[in-house]
């Protein structure tokens, strides 16, 4: 009996390990081994149009992107770092102010909420397509209505120009990526109790500043989880670009995510395109570690 009790904690603590074993082995097969590859292709010279050469040849792909007289690497960062910080700025602050107006119930709330996130199921390279022929500069509604209401006087060539290119991408992400965080912020916003509301007007504390020192507060767990996800995704989402303007003209609208889809579909040059793919996976790290500690500092000090 001593023996049966002694060996039965040690049955129960085997059954939960090779319950994970099929999820751990999914989990290798399909992300850590292909990682891994794409990790050692980005050392190596891999080109399809010459596979006779193939080797180790070390930082040698990371110095040709750098050194690469028609794309400049250097000009793709700074699209780069527009595309995503300008974007998740006006994600983050339409999409907390939907979110605080369909916070209180009004009639027809539920067929209007629904209208809003439906945008967030449809694909990104058709919303792409869409937009873009929202800014064609001959026959777009965009250059249609501003004609009209006569702030121009003939077409733009919103598609066709650098500066209102990356523009034309930018307005399209942010209405595309308003409903996540509405999404998220508005199921943040209902778990608020009233107390709080309630307690901080008795102090004299107006809207303002009831949001600042209630609501913002409350919910920044989900604004910091919200705005590193996002930031990933977004970092990750060449499918607009793709739809509008393919990372023209003159690559004005050309980011990291692109270039790397760019290098493997029509340069044939996979260790490159690895390259770049580590790029953007260190730019990531180094932003998420950086992101929470500073958000861990502010709750602390909440």
């Amino acid at each position: 009996m001593t023996n049966r009790k002694a060996g039965a904690p040690g049955l129960k603590f085997r059954v939960p390990l090779w319950m994970f074993l099929p999820t751990a082995l999914l989990l290798g097969a399909f992300i850590y081994i292909p990682v891994a590859q794409g990790i050692g292709t980005a050392f190596t010279r891999y080109t399809l149009l010459d596979i006779s050469q193939t080797g180790f040849n070390g930082l040698g792909n990371f110095v040709s992107i750098v050194k690469n007289p028609n794309i400049k690497f250097f000009q793709i960062l700074f699209n780069t770092a527009i595309w995503v910080f300008v974007s998740l700025a006006g994600q983050f602050l339409l999409g907390f102010a939907l979110a605080l107006l369909l916070r209180k119930p009004f009639k027809g709330r539920g067929v209007y909420t629904g209208f809003v996130f439906y945008t967030w199921a449809l694909s990104g390279f058709a919303i792409g397509l869409v937009w873009s022929w929202l800014f064609n500069g001959q026959f777009g509604v965009v250059n249609d209505l501003l004609q009209r209401l006569g702030f121009i006087t003939e077409s733009l060539g919103f598609l066709s120009t650098p500066r209102l290119a990356k523009v034309s991408v930018i307005v399209a992400n942010i209405w595309y990526g308003i409903p996540f965080f509405a999404i998220m912020l508005l199921a943040a916003l209902q778990s608020v109790p009233n107390e709080l509301y309630e307690s901080a007007e008795i102090d004299g504390a107006g809207r303002v500043r009831q949001l600042f020192s209630v609501t913002v507060p409350y919910i920044q767990s989900t604004i910091t989880s919200t705005v590193l996800l996002r930031f990933m995704w977004i970092m990750n989402f060449p499918d607009i670009i793709y739809g509008m303007t393919g990372g023209g003209p003159a690559n004005a609208t050309n980011i990291l995510a692109t270039e790397m889809i760019n290098k493997i579909t029509y340069a044939y040059d996979f260790g490159e395109g690895s390259a770049i793919g580590l790029i953007i996976v260190l730019i990531l790290f180094v932003f998420a570690f950086f992101y929470l500690r500073v958000m861990a500092r502010k709750e602390l000090v909440l």
